[in-house]
């Protein structure tokens, strides 16, 4: 009987997804071991690449819509039904990401996650009951606010006017929140938060001054930022009696973490954690004899939470003896550490000196022939 090989890698930003290295690992380990069976369970670790990941391991589909842009103009975003069919899954990069604002439109005191509420409100009316919302990449600074407004929330001012188009730069206005008009299934929504981020909403680790300069805060904008993030965790904690401010993971997508413990019922998991749940990674590792996993680069950062450390963890927890080999188009600074972390093996995919779209061009024959020479040595 072949051996049984369990392909687990996360996607190779910009030239393979997850799903793709799968396909590839597959080919080169039958090039070696034809009666090999080869188990595909593609990985991600709650960024980029999530939502195509989930769906695809759970033979999901993808949804399209256009929703408000983090500039409040219309983009074209996705989010994933899983195939249980009840599970959502959202990257509120898809809606109110980075990639919609150039650098001379970088601005956090306008950008809105708007576009991230519509996603929720869509999959909520569409019969989902738990969603799970991955946190990174933003460009905003609103402290979920344009989320929640999207779902029904109304923020008014002194005169009970309400805030238009929510960005971290009019909430000093904020002095009621109306909740009359919220979506009323919201409250029977499980959300899961997929973040790796801990820094609370406000101060030196905050929302605002750890990540608004790269999103275009300049220092007096990041101090601003700082001050209406403190005012609206103020307002939310007088009239609706939660506390965002220390939360850790509430400063995650510009406070998003925080807008979204506040006014849903959201829960905070690291997303591997979340993936392998979701894909039952590890019920599907029994009886596996090798285990393959990779992602486009791999250094010592890899066992803070990145899908390979994961698989490798969750590999050693089901068989301790299980080799565990890692693929990387670029294997990085004392990856070494990582083999006290439950990998036995690492290896680049290169094969010599190339230009970087030439390398991204041929990631999956690079994966598949690597794969197959590891697999000659197992054989």
């Amino acid at each position: 009987m072949g051996k049984i090989f369990m392909l687990a890698p996360d996607s190779f930003k910009e030239s393979m997804t997850a799903k793709e290295v799968c396909e590839a690992m597959e080919i080169g380990i039958k090039r070696a071991i034809p009666d090999a069976e080869c188990i595909h369970v593609p990985m991600a670790d709650g960024g980029e690449g999530t939502v195509q990941s989930l769906v695809d391991a759970t033979g999901g589909t993808l949804i399209q819509k256009e929703v408000t842009g983090p500039l409040g103009t219309p983009v074209l975003a996705h989010y994933g039904i899983l195939g249980d069919g009840k599970t959502g899954v959202i990257e509120m990069a898809s809606a109110s990401g980075i990639h919609h604002v150039t650098k001379e439109t970088r601005n956090p005191l306008i950008t809105t996650t708007i576009g991230t509420g519509e996603l929720i409100k869509d999959c909520i009316e569409k019969g989902i009951t738990n969603i799970i919302l991955g946190i990174g990449g933003s460009a905003t600074n609103d402290g979920g606010a344009g989320m929640a407004k999207a779902l029904g929330y109304k923020f008014l001012d002194k005169q009970g006017i309400e805030l238009q188009l929510l960005g971290g730069g009019n909430l000093l206005e904020l002095d009621r929140i109306d909740s009359s008009d919220v979506l009323p299934q919201l409250k029977n929504i499980n959300i899961l938060v997929a973040s790796d981020v801990t820094n609370p909403l406000c101060g030196e680790r905050g929302a605002s001054v750890v990540f608004g300069p790269q999103k275009g805060a300049t220092p007096e904008m990041v101090t601003v930022l700082d001050e209406n993030l403190r005012h609206y965790s103020n307002i939310i904690k007088q009239q609706l009696g939660i506390d965002i401010v220390d939360v850790p993971g509430a400063g995650g997508a510009g406070g998003l973490g925080g807008g979204l413990i506040a006014f849903t019922n959201a829960t905070m998991k690291k997303g591997i954690e979340i993936v392998i749940e979701y894909t039952g990674l590890k019920e599907k590792l029994k009886n596996v004899d090798y285990c393959f996993t990779g992602e486009g680069g791999i250094d010592f950062q890899t066992k803070f939470g990145k899908a390979p450390y994961g698989v490798a963890k969750a590999a050693k927890s089901v068989n301790g003896s299980m080799k565990v080999i890692a693929l990387a188009g670029y294997v990085g600074k004392d990856v070494e550490t990582l083999y006290d972390e439950g990998f036995d093996a690492i290896f680049g995919i290169v094969p010599g000196a190339a230009d970087i779209n030439t390398l991204l061009a041929q990631g999956k024959e690079n994966v598949a022939r690597t794969s197959e020479s590891i697999a000659r040595l197992l054989k």
